[in-house]
């Protein structure tokens, strides 16, 4: 902090251009100081997030594969079980999508 010279009477302060320099210096520092914190503090952070967010999709694609798999067992199944069905079923389908897709 500043350095002051002041009579017991409060009536005279007595501060150097030197001190008041080297003290916006200090302050320039500090200041500089805090700023990297910060930007450090930032980058962390957003390393963190991405970290996170690469984790989360790793496990999404996971799960989606699995669950893909398993539907793909289960229609596979249902074909075998139920040939006739499945053959009604997908030609039901196909006359649906050439009836949505067909031109007036």
């Amino acid at each position: 902090m500043a350095k002051s010279n002041a009579s017991l009477n409060g009536s005279r302060n007595t501060v150097s251009v030197d001190d008041l320099s080297a003290q916006i210096d200090l302050l320039k520092n500090d200041l500089a100081n805090l700023t990297q914190t910060l930007s450090d503090y930032g980058v962390a952070k957003s390393q963190d997030a991405k970290r996170a967010a690469r984790d989360t999709a790793a496990e999404v694609q996971t799960l989606s594969r699995d669950a893909a798999h398993k539907a793909q067992a289960q229609a596979e199944e249902f074909v075998q079980n139920q040939p006739a069905t499945s053959l009604g079923l997908a030609a039901g389908l196909g006359f649906l999508v050439g009836m949505m897709t067909a031109r007036p």
